[in-house]
Parts: structure tokens; sequence; C-alpha cells
């Protein structure tokens, strides 16, 4: 569920029949390679740009998870803030007993994670980050998930179709994973990575209403 790390080119993304963007509108700036968040933001009917940011998501030392990914966050849009721009970040991880359940390195590892979370409940956290030149919006969402007990020819099953690899908790809620699950506590769009609601709030913060059809309005 988080940021699928990549040097990917930079890339216009305007959604169908999108207005083009004012002369003197911020660009709009999502700093994540993931599909999904591309996807969510796409529903707001604006066009954006994505540039992926390219940060060191070590944890650091007895980091708590809720350190550790607004941390990462925040350094994902620091890494792409610039005049007369606005860029929307986000991290997601997925905790279990207070530890951080990264991508996994391979099909063992997400073996292993799913065995982990099956059966049980565990957390997911997103922090949005919205960031220009002069202000900083942090919010950090979390949402609990259920797991079904999962045999081992399902764990067999997902991890085979290659899904698990390249998200936190080694499952996708909105792929074939959803089948695991037995309850939602939260949002479902903090498990996917990109909470919209959240996100709009923070836009219209800086004055950003993409159903006013207003231009933001970022200090540069």
């Amino acid at each position: 569920m988080n940021d699928i790390k990549a040097n990917a080119p930079v890339a216009n993304v305007p959604p169908p029949n999108a207005p083009p963007p004012s002369a003197t509108a911020p660009l709009l700036v999502l700093a994540s390679a993931s599909p999904r968040r591309a996807e969510l933001l796409g529903h707001l009917g604006v066009a954006f740009t994505i540039e992926p940011a390219n940060v060191d998501e070590s944890a650091l030392p007895n980091e708590t998870p809720e350190g550790y990914v607004e941390r990462v966050a925040r350094l994902k849009a620091a890494a792409g803030v610039a005049p007369d721009r606005i860029v929307i970040a986000a991290d997601t991880i997925v905790v279990l007993d207070g530890q951080v359940l990264g991508k996994p390195a391979d099909p063992d590892e997400a073996r292993a994670m799913l065995a982990c979370l099956s059966g049980r409940r565990h957390q997911v956290l997103t922090c949005a980050v919205v960031a220009t030149p002069n202000q900083e919006i942090v919010h950090l969402d979390r949402a609990e998930v259920s797991f079904a007990t999962l045999t081992a020819g399902e764990i067999e099953w997902y991890v085979g179709t290659g899904d698990s690899l390249d998200k936190a908790g080694a499952y996708g809620i909105q792929g074939a994973a959803g089948l695991f699950v037995t309850e939602l506590r939260g949002n479902l769009q903090t498990v996917i990575g990109l909470p919209m609601r959240t996100l709009l709030g923070s836009l219209r913060e800086l004055g950003f209403d993409p159903f006013n059809n207003k231009a933001p309005n970022t200090p540069t």
C-alpha cells in the first residue's frame, strides 16, 4: 500500500474533461509512483503531475510507527517542494503488535507476513502531506482491518498473483486480498493509501477547492 519505488519519468495526468490549468495556478504534484493514489487523486477532476519522490525510508532507532510514517511522508513532500506548486505526498504502513510491516522482499517474506496477519486485527496508518514553500499541512489517518483465518492454500494463491510484493503488509485491500477481510473500521481509502476527504480539507486550507473552480492560493 506504500508507494512503489521507481525512477519513473514525470507524467502529466489530466483527468477526463478537466479544464486547462490557469496560467497563474500553481502546479499540483503527486509525489508518488503508486497507481492507486493516482487513481484516487484523479477523482477530484483536476490535472496533476506525477513526480515520485526518492527518499530514504529506513526506520530510525526507537521510532514509533506514527513517527515513522509521518516523517517519511514529510520527506517525500519536501523533496518536491518548489515555487508555484502544491505537492501531495503520503506514506502508508501496516502495524501489527506495534511492529511495522513493510513491503516484503520476496515471496517467502510475503507468505510469512500474511500468516502473521491471518485471523487477527491490525492497524493501517496513512500520513498525507500537502506542502508549498511556505506551508505544510500534515494529517495522520488510521484504520483497523481484521483478517479471516487464512489457509495455506489461500496464502499461496495470493502470493502467486504477484500482488503482495509491492505493498506494505504484503496485501492490497482493493484487489484480490479483499477476500481476506472480515471487518474494516475506518476509511477504506486510508488503507488504500490516500484518504481523499482528508486531502480535500488540506487543499482547501491552502485556498484550492476543485469543486468551486478556484485557483490555488499559495505564496511563492
